[in-house]
């Protein structure tokens, strides 16, 4: 199979939309690892390492604070769980209709408010990833205004 094929079965498989199982749970992505392990927290507060399966290795990539769906490895030791699947907003939003979301990973403060704003906007412009490594352009504010109050209170 080539990659480009490859490619085109597992996205397909990660944007259909299911119910977990009883085993399976959803977690948070802490902190990446090395060789396809990654730190996870469950709604709970434990943290755990999870193992990324070859077939999203090189095909999907995750990054801190992503959610996943996994499923529990019986023999693991140090590795306790298996990515089964990346979840999406799309995924996000539709657990959260099914009742199957984790309270303890909503937000407290807004998150009301954020899900209706994203329910009414349906812009791509969330997905899209910020550089933390460079700082924001600093923005001129509107300093004609500032210098005339100063120059009227020293006349």
């Amino acid at each position: 199979m080539s990659k480009a094929t490859k490619r085109k079965h597992v996205v397909k498989e990660v944007a259909v939309l299911s119910v977990p199982t009883e085993s399976q749970s959803v977690v948070r992505i802490l902190e990446s690892r090395g060789n396809n392990l990654h730190e996870v927290e469950d709604s709970t507060g434990d943290q755990y390492l999870v193992s990324m399966p070859t077939k999203f290795r090189r095909n999907i990539w995750v990054k801190r604070g992503d959610f996943v769906l996994v499923e529990p490895i019986p023999e693991g030791d140090k590795v306790k769980a298996e990515i089964v699947k990346i979840l999406t907003r799309e995924h996000q939003r539709w657990y959260r209709s099914q009742n199957c979301w984790p309270k303890e990973f909503d937000d407290s403060s807004g998150s009301d408010e954020k899900n209706k704003n994203d329910e009414n906007s349906d812009s791509e412009e969330d997905d899209i990833f910020v550089n933390t490594n460079r700082l924001p352009p600093n923005r001129i504010e509107d300093v004609s205004e500032s210098s005339s109050d100063d120059s009227d209170d020293s006349v």
